[in-house]
């Protein structure tokens, strides 16, 4: 166990970002929530799964929506302890801690509120090792551990709590509630034992995103190449560098849905770069050619600054490096596939590991 103070949100918070693959929601909102939990009612304790007893109960928390809305209507705190709490009632059992359920940039850092708020563990893991846009995509899915008892909550005061008869289904209810809330909720989902979540969760997330974001940080004191640093960090591949030429974003069905697309310079001179996103990227793609896919991570970085950038951030003119990432070993499993893989999305090609072509 040890002992997250303000100063650890900010790298958590940067390095998850990177995590992310432009979704999870703006890191700057998790932060400033989490940042002011922690000074209302002190630290968080930070455990690992081995920590804690095998029948304790977690659950994560996080926000569901499109992380364009976030950018102007703001939760207001209440409504994610409120989505927390009616978790706990339903089941009836004492929840013993909470987790991030994606690595993404806010989804990776409200837990802490939560954590702090409540005085409750927060432990080092998510189910993902990145961010997916869809509820069902998490690896507690592979394993068969339920999303439901769900609860979700809006700044009204709101809450609904739902049970389906599997993930996939709460996501279609879910996202339909979403959307009446303003494309915006605050949720409470996957209660599982930490017996059940040593094999299922991906553990040491939240390590990770700080060491990556202190990576960042000591690059830009250093004045290191940061991209080049967060690559290292990351035990990722350059894909692309090159500027933002052109950003088409709509919010539909509770997402922030388009494509972004990027003109090459350098090495990259002549050549055209094409993301696609559905809150987090899916697929880039060069003059046509496919070359990154999910599960795979797809991350865009500021070639001055190493900052990464979310899909609602992405702006004409900014000079961007573009990496691919390695995801967990679990999302390239048959299950994991017929999860997230590119067919789920609507793309007709099998998936290539991203190593196999840039390693």
């Amino acid at each position: 166990m040890r002992i997250l103070t303000e100063s650890n949100i900010e790298d958590i918070a940067l390095g998850a970002a990177v995590l992310g693959t432009g979704g999870g929601g703006d890191p700057y909102i998790g932060k400033l929530m989490a940042r002011q939990a922690i000074r209302d009612y002190g630290p968080v304790e930070l455990y690992t799964l081995d920590e804690l007893a095998d029948d304790d109960l977690i659950v994560p928390t996080a926000m569901m929506g499109a992380p364009t809305v976030m950018v102007e209507k703001m939760p207001n705190g209440d409504d994610i302890i409120n989505a927390f709490k009616s978790v706990g009632k339903y089941i009836g059992k004492p929840i013993k801690a909470t987790m991030s359920i994606e690595a993404g940039g806010l989804n990776s850092v409200v837990p802490l509120y939560v954590a702090a708020r409540l005085r409750l563990p927060f432990v080092d893991c998510d189910g993902m090792g990145r961010a997916f846009p869809e509820l069902q995509m998490v690896t507690h899915s592979i394993y068969g551990i339920s999303s439901t008892p769900f609860a979700m909550s809006d700044e009204r005061g709101n809450t609904v709590l739902m049970e389906t008869i599997s993930n996939k289904w709460t996501e279609t209810f879910a996202r339909s509630v979403t959307v009446n809330m303003g494309a915006m909720s605050m949720i409470a989902l996957y209660a599982a034992t930490v017996k059940d979540l040593k094999t299922a969760a991906v553990q040491g997330t939240i390590s990770l995103a700080e060491e990556i974001g202190k990576t960042i940080r000591r690059a830009r004191i250093q004045e290191a190449d940061p991209v080049k640093t967060v690559r290292e960090a990351v035990g990722g591949f350059e894909i692309f560098k090159g500027k933002i030429s052109d950003v088409a974003r709509r919010t539909e069905a509770g997402f922030a849905k388009g494509d972004a697309f990027i003109d090459g310079i350098d090495e990259y001179s002549g050549k055209k770069l094409k993301i696609s996103f559905q809150n987090e990227h899916l697929a880039a793609s060069i003059d046509g050619e496919v070359v990154v896919s999910v599960p795979d991570l797809i991350t865009i970085l500021d070639i001055d600054t190493g900052e990464p950038i979310t899909t609602e951030a992405m702006r004409y003119g900014y000079r961007v490096a573009v990496i691919g990432i390695p995801c967990d070993k679990r999302w390239r499993t048959e299950k994991g596939l017929e999860l997230v893989g590119p067919r789920y999305f609507g793309y007709d090609m099998d998936y290539v590991p991203v190593e196999e072509r840039y390693g």
